[in-house]
């Protein structure tokens, strides 16, 4: 006798996903966290379904409604890659959607920018992918498992030696090199086991320049009459930006990252997002506003926890801007 499976997912959680399904498509709206969610919930922009606001699976809490004359299913991720990942893959595996929009805070590496500011990178890399180099090895030695094609040497390296006080002059200090290395990826259209390599993942070409309509928007200075920014914040598209599972607070490495990479935002989640649309071929865009100038270093007061309510809710009102021109 034959019997009909339905996984991890219970059978009523398959009628309600068919039923939503039914009436999409969707644009997918993924965020980190409540803290940068919570601005679109109380917007008046979104409108939840009334009939059914949200869906519960697998941990994740699918919120349905409409953005302007969009109709939208939010997901929010929390921190991590690895949570990210899962919860955009669950979105664009369970439900009709024919894009993800990502949106939230970031660092910012750009000296040149300023807390507030909403940056679009066109392309999005997880540097967080390392070959650690065995001490006593240097640049002209292969990596371990490298003749595999497992590692490469071709993305360049972090030099722990560089930042380091007390080291031995001859061999460095005992951290030696980070190499950094490409996802492998697998998209739906591969062949399946037969992997790629993935270390700058573009974003969509059409959201990309859709969003240079975005740059004039107006956007708040201030949080209350005596506590405000030096100037306006601005939407800027930029080329890079880059994730990895680690809080940047350090000058020194995000000096590094925006030597070695010309990267813009630091984040823990946009390149997961990335790398999961490029591997299901769904187009996606990331914006990420800026809430402090990871490690400091600047005479303007940017510290998150004073000026990160503003950027939540920066980034959240380029994203209900964007989503009004995609919808026209």
């Amino acid at each position: 006798m034959a019997t009909r499976s339905f996984g991890a997912i219970p059978k009523n959680r398959w009628s309600v996903i068919n039923k939503v399904n039914s009436e999409g498509p969707y644009l997918g709206l993924v965020v980190p966290n409540s803290f940068e969610m919570s601005p679109l919930l109380q917007s008046p922009s979104f409108v939840q379904r009334p009939d059914l606001p949200f869906l519960d699976v697998s941990g994740r809490r699918f919120r349905f409604g409409t953005v302007g004359k969009q109709k939208v299913i939010m997901v929010m991720t929390g921190l991590s890659m690895l949570n990210a990942g899962l919860s955009t893959e669950l979105l664009v595996n369970l439900f009709d959607v024919n894009g993800v929009l990502h949106f939230g805070i970031a660092g910012n590496a750009d000296s040149d920018l300023q807390v507030g500011d909403v940056t679009i990178p066109q392309f999005w890399a997880h540097t967080g992918l390392w070959n650690w180099q065995r001490y006593g090895d240097g640049p002209s030695d292969e990596l371990a498992l490298e003749s595999n094609g497992d590692y490469t040497r071709e993305i360049g390296f972090l030099n722990i030696s560089d930042y380091a006080a007390d080291h031995n002059k001859s061999f460095g200090n005992f951290l030696n090199n980070v190499w950094y290395q490409p996802e492998e990826v697998f998209p739906v259209n591969g062949v399946p086991e037969v992997r790629q390599h993935a270390i700058w993942v573009a974003v969509d070409n059409h959201y990309y320049q859709l969003s240079q309509k975005l740059e004039g928007m107006e956007l708040p200075q201030c949080i209350n009459k005596t506590t405000c920014l030096s100037r306006r914040p601005k939407v800027v598209r930029v080329e890079k930006g880059c994730s990895a599972n680690t809080f940047v607070d350090n000058a020194a490495y995000r000096q590094f990252l925006r030597s070695k990479f010309d990267v813009t935002p630091l984040d823990m989640e946009s390149a997961a997002v990335a790398l999961v649309c490029l591997q299901q071929q769904v187009p996606f865009i990331a914006f990420r506003a800026l809430s402090d100038l990871a490690g400091g270093g600047s005479s303007e007061s940017n510290e998150a926890a004073v000026f990160g309510s503003l950027a939540a809710g920066n980034a959240v009102s380029v994203a209900v801007q964007f989503i009004s021109m995609l919808s026209s």
